[in-house]
């Protein structure tokens, strides 16, 4: 979540006038994430009583014709109980919107709070619910590629290039021996399906120690669960780019003990969490590159990947030990 397009509360009021979710009390931008304008908006109905949701706006990687699939994602998990954000139509019946020349969708508010230095603990609950989430995956019909795989790191890496070294020495060596390895090793037959794709600390909700809110669908698309399960690894069982086994064990045995992986996607995990700490990487060096002016962002730092990265491939990968 970020702040990119900037809305008055005339905007956010005429936009609202199409629901019936009660009037504008105040609203407030987050600043937290990298991709979409995201506000809290706090309602107020004619009974007086108070409800909160959410305003996105899709900025730069989301498009258009993709909306209603992440829509009908959180719809599907939220039917089978996932904790998830539920869209709002409007009277018309209608989900998905414009606004400030954008894509927007309003969205139901979670309550919790992330735990951007998450426990043992917080990392085995990530792991179940992670399960549960590919479990309940298995009725959607519904397919999206992921623009963001193997096929589309060659050329983010191509448009980084020129600036890869201002970033740091050596990143473009680190990038090009990755993407070498991950074109050798990379599997094409493993169990896959709807995957959120970007299960970071700051899209999970706790209250105290118990997981209660998974957010920020829009990456959602269709490919191996053993790459979510990877990105879910790196982002929470990494401090700052130093990996740490213990915490990637409990999420690992959170993760098996709702859905155990096959002995294909055990095999797989060392490539994936290679694949997975690539694309991340590329993502924030890109964005590093084309900083934009006047977002209220905090731009994530592309060497803490690169610190990541290079762990994985230089290291005897024991994941599934």
């Amino acid at each position: 979540m970020a702040v990119y397009t900037h809305l008055t509360e005339a905007d956010i009021t005429g936009f609202l006038a199409a629901f019936d979710i009660g009037a504008l009390e105040k609203f407030q931008g987050v600043e937290q994430g990298v991709e979409n304008t995201n506000y809290i908006l706090h309602l107020i109905d004619a009974k007086k009583s108070k409800r909160k949701a959410v305003l996105t706006l899709f900025e730069k990687r989301v498009r258009e014709a993709d909306v209603p699939f992440y829509l009908s994602a959180m719809a599907h998990l939220s039917r089978q109980g996932a904790p998830t954000p539920s869209p709002i139509a409007n009277r018309d019946g209608m989900s998905v919107h414009r606004l400030a020349g954008r894509p927007a969708v309003l969205t139901t508010f979670l309550t919790g709070a992330p735990h951007m230095s998450p426990s043992i603990e917080n990392c085995a609950a990530l792991g179940r619910t992670v399960a549960e989430l590919h479990n309940a995956a298995g009725g959607f019909a519904q397919e999206r590629k992921n623009d963001l795989g193997p096929e589309g790191w060659s050329p983010l890496a191509d448009a980084c290039r020129a600036d890869a070294e201002r970033c740091a020495p050596g990143l473009t060596s680190l990038i090009d021996r990755a993407l070498a390895t991950v074109s050798e090793q990379w599997p094409s037959d493993l169990p896959r399906g709807l995957i959120h794709a970007d299960l970071f600390p700051d899209n999970v909700f706790f209250d105290g120690n118990k997981l209660c809110g998974v957010i920020d669908f829009y990456f959602a698309c269709t490919d191996f669960f053993v790459l979510d399960l990877a990105i879910c690894l790196n982002a929470w069982a990494s401090e700052n780019g130093a990996w740490n086994q213990d915490k990637a064990k409990a999420l690992l045995l959170g993760y098996e003990s709702v859905r155990p992986l096959a002995s294909t996607e055990k095999n797989a995990l060392p490539i994936m969490v290679c694949g997975a700490a690539l694309r991340f990487l590329l993502t924030r060096l890109f964005d590093w590159i084309n900083q934009v002016d006047g977002a209220i962002v905090t731009v994530k730092d592309p060497l803490e990947y690169a610190r990541l990265l290079d762990h994985h491939l230089n290291s005897k990968n024991s994941l599934t030990r």
